[in-house]
């Protein structure tokens, strides 16, 4: 006699789709799971006295493309229990594990720029591959070229997808964009050619991290509407001088459109007292706490569309500015 009956069993050739959440980016993943049109998938971080923990899977995904939710933002638990979450995939039998991190964490730490320092965004790289990640999707890396740190798929989204209908929405005079560094030019730039506008930079010189000892904008600002364009914003020290100096030189508005609002020590008070009309985040990284200054657009429309093309190996070339400015001719 059988122990089970065979005509009950089902096949499907099929891998389905289960997104999980890290601690880090809850509200984010199930947002991206509720525009992909599929339940957050059950997973439990055990935690210990002692500080440790254990990421547990509460459904089977034996077979399934399974894709992890989690920024990398301080503290470096979430790191580690991305790391410890792509591990149980692995072991679990999973088919494919994507890492989908909204916002990379060391990435600016992309290179040797002194004698005897870490290249922390190649670490990373390699601790996502050999925990056993197939693939990683993520979003404005600080320095393009961190792609190449990885020898598996690379997904880089790009936050103008959603920046751009906000500006258009604004409907802004004499709109202006302005790096508020020499290192954020290339992305600024891609941008202020989709609206054919002028754009200038604010060049600084820092003592040391966090410390900026000087800087100039290269270019005219009079009267224009100034739109800031940066990947991320840490102290907020950059940001708020290159809006003060901006305004000095004339410009009738400054606002700010970053996309990982890290936002440490008093960057809060900081964007709360300064000339900015506005500071335009994703969330990428969640806020410590709200300001009447700071305005959220969510990016999980965007990603909801990357998992969809990659579960069904589609292009995401549509998701770019770039495919845009082509479509446009």
């Amino acid at each position: 006699m059988l122990l089970f009956n065979f005509d009950a069993i089902h096949y499907s050739m099929n891998p389905s789709v289960k997104i999980f959440a890290g601690t880090g980016s809850t509200a984010l993943a199930e947002k991206i799971a509720q525009r992909f049109g599929a339940p957050i998938g059950k997973i439990n971080i055990q935690k210990f006295s002692d500080g440790e923990f254990q990421p547990v899977f509460l459904e089977s995904i034996r077979g399934d493309y399974v894709f992890l939710v989690q920024s990398t933002y301080a503290p470096t638990d979430n790191l580690m229990e991305l790391l410890l979450m792509i591990d149980a995939a692995k072991r679990a039998s999973a088919y494919k594990i994507i890492a989908v991190l909204p916002y990379y964490g060391f990435a600016r730490q992309d290179r040797k720029d002194k004698p005897r320092v870490a290249i922390g965004a190649k670490l990373i790289a390699s601790l996502l591959e050999t925990a056993g990640a197939n693939r990683v999707i993520t979003m404005d890396l600080h320095a393009a070229q961190i792609q190449g740190f990885f020898d598996v798929p690379v997904d880089h989204l790009d936050s103008s997808a959603v920046f751009i209908p906000y500006i258009e929405s604004l409907k802004l005079e004499n709109l202006c964009f302005a790096a508020p560094d020499v290192g954020s030019t290339n992305r600024v730039r891609e941008v202020a050619n989709y609206f054919n506008a002028e754009m200038v930079i604010c060049d600084k010189h820092r003592k040391r991290a966090n410390e900026i000892a000087s800087m100039v904008v290269i270019g005219d600002v009079t009267g224009k509407d100034i739109v800031l364009v940066d990947d991320i914003c840490d102290t907020g020290g950059t940001l708020v001088k290159a809006a003060s100096l901006l305004k000095e030189k004339g410009a009738r508005t400054v606002r700010a459109l970053i996309t990982h609002p890290v936002l440490s020590g008093k960057a809060y008070e900081t964007i709360e007292n300064s000339i900015l009309e506005e500071l335009v985040v994703c969330d990428t990284i969640p806020l410590r706490q709200p300001s009447s200054k700071i305005k959220v657009i969510t990016v999980a429309d965007l990603f909801a569309i990357a998992i969809r093309n990659a579960y069904e190996n589609k292009s995401i070339t549509s998701l770019f500015v770039h495919s845009q400015l082509k479509a446009r001719g």
